[in-house]
C-alpha cells in the first residue's frame, strides 16, 4: 500500500509542483496519474522513491515512510520503468535484467534462474536475447526488457513513468494487455504515470486527475467517467466517456447480463474477452448486423446485435 499525506513540492519557495496532496493506492492495485503536461504527475511519482525530495507531508510505502529510509534501500526496492527504457547501451539483455540483483549480491545461478524466469513472464525466449544488447532489439522489446529489470528483484512497489508513450499505437495496446496479464500473476502496488485517457482506463484500477499541482479526482476509471468531480475533469475526460467506458466492459459481461439470441447467420465471430469499445468499432466500421459469440473453445454461444451493446450500457448506467 502507498499513503500519501499532504504531499507539497514547492520550488524557489512559492511555486507549488504538487500542493497537498492526499490519497492512498491499495496494495497489488494500478493507480494511473493523469492530467496534462506540468500538472505534477511525475514529479509526485520521482517523490515516492526520492529522487525528488519532499517539501512537505509524507509518503508512506506498507506504512513505513519514506525519508526515514536509506535512499539507496529504499531505491532497490523501488521497480523504475521509464518512457526510454533506460537500458545501458554496453551491457548485454541478461546483464541489464540482472543489475539490481548482482547489486544485492544474489549468486550467480539465482540470477541466471531469475532472468529466466522474467523472459519468459514477459514473452521473449532467453536464449535469443541474453547475450544480445539494446540496440539490437525493437523497441517494443526494449520497453518489456525495461520492465523485466523493474521486477528483477521482485520489489512490492513500480512507478512507471509513461513507459509505453514512445511506441506506435498497435505495438503500445498490445504491450498494455500484456502488461494486465502479467500483473494478474504479480500483483504489484504501482504508480503509472500517463497523458492519455485512453490508457489510463485500460490500465488503471483507480486514476488520479491532477490539474497545476493539485488533485482533482481519485477514483475507479467507471466512476470518473459517470460520475466527473468538476468542470476540469469532464472535460479532460471527452464528452465521448459513455463510448470510452465501454472498454472497461468485455462480451462476457455482456453475456451475463443479457441474453444472447440463438446463432441466425453465418458472421463474424468474436470472443468472450473482446471489450465492447471494440464490439462497436467493429459494427460501424465492418457493417455487420449480428456477431457471433464463441466461448475458450471456439464454440458458439449465440449472436449480439448493436442493440444489445446499447442495451448493456443503459442498464449498467441505471445501475451505477
Amino acid at each position: 500500500m502507498i499513503e500519501f499525506k499532504n504531499v507539497t513540492k514547492t520550488y524557489d519557495g512559492k511555486v507549488n509542483a504538487v500542493d497537498d496532496v492526499s490519497f492512498t493506492v491499495p496494495q497489488g492495485n494500478i493507480a494511473v496519474f493523469l492530467g496534462p503536461s506540468g500538472c505534477g504527475k511525475t514529479t509526485l511519482l520521482r517523490m515516492v522513491n526520492r529522487l525528488v525530495p519532499i517539501t512537505k507531508g509524507e509518503i508512506f510505502i506498507d506504512g513505513e515512510q519514506t525519508n526515514s529510509l536509506n535512499e539507496i534501500q529504499l531505491r532497490r526496492n523501488i521497480g523504475y520503468v521509464i518512457q526510454s527504457n533506460g537500458l545501458f547501451p554496453n551491457m548485454t539483455i541478461e546483464d541489464n535484467v540482472t543489475v539490481v540483483p548482482k547489486l544485492l549480491g544474489w549468486d550467480k545461478e539465482k540470477m541466471r534462474n531469475r532472468f529466466f524466469e522474467l523472459m519468459e513472464l514477459i514473452g521473449l525466449k532467453p536464449d535469443d536475447f541474453r547475450k544480445r544488447y539494446p540496440h539490437e532489439l525493437s523497441g517494443g522489446q526494449q520497453q518489456r526488457i525495461g520492465i523485466a529489470r523493474a521486477m528483477a528483484a521482485d520489489p512490492p512497489v513500480m512507478l512507471m513513468d509513461e513507459p509505453f508513450g514512445a511506441l506506435d499505437p498497435i505495438i503500445r495496446s498490445h504491450l498494455q494487455k500484456e502488461f494486465l496479464q502479467i500483473q494478474k500473476e504479480v500483483q504489484k502496488t504501482i504508480l503509472f504515470v500517463s497523458h492519455d485517457i485512453d490508457e489510463a482506463i485500460t490500465m488503471g484500477d483507480q486514476v488520479a486527475i491532477f490539474k497545476d499541482g493539485r488533485l482533482m479526482q481519485y477514483d475507479a476509471p467507471d466512476d470518473i467517467l459517470a460520475n466527473p468531480a468538476n468542470e476540469f475533469v469532464s472535460t479532460f475526460v471527452g464528452s465521448d466517456r459513455a463510448i470510452k467506458s465501454l472498454g472497461l466492459h468485455t462480451v462476457a459481461d455482456l453475456v451475463n447480463q443479457l441474453k444472447v439470441t440463438p446463432v441466425a447467420a453465418d458472421s463474424r465471430q468474436i470472443s468472450l474477452k473482446t471489450d465492447l469499445r471494440q464490439i462497436l468499432s467493429i459494427f460501424f466500421n465492418e457493417g455487420y448486423e449480428e456477431l457471433v459469440v464463441v466461448d475458450e473453445e471456439k464454440k458458439p454461444m449465440g449472436s449480439i446485435t448493436i442493440q444489445d451493446v446499447q442495451k448493456y450500457l443503459h442498464q449498467t448506467n441505471q445501475s451505477a
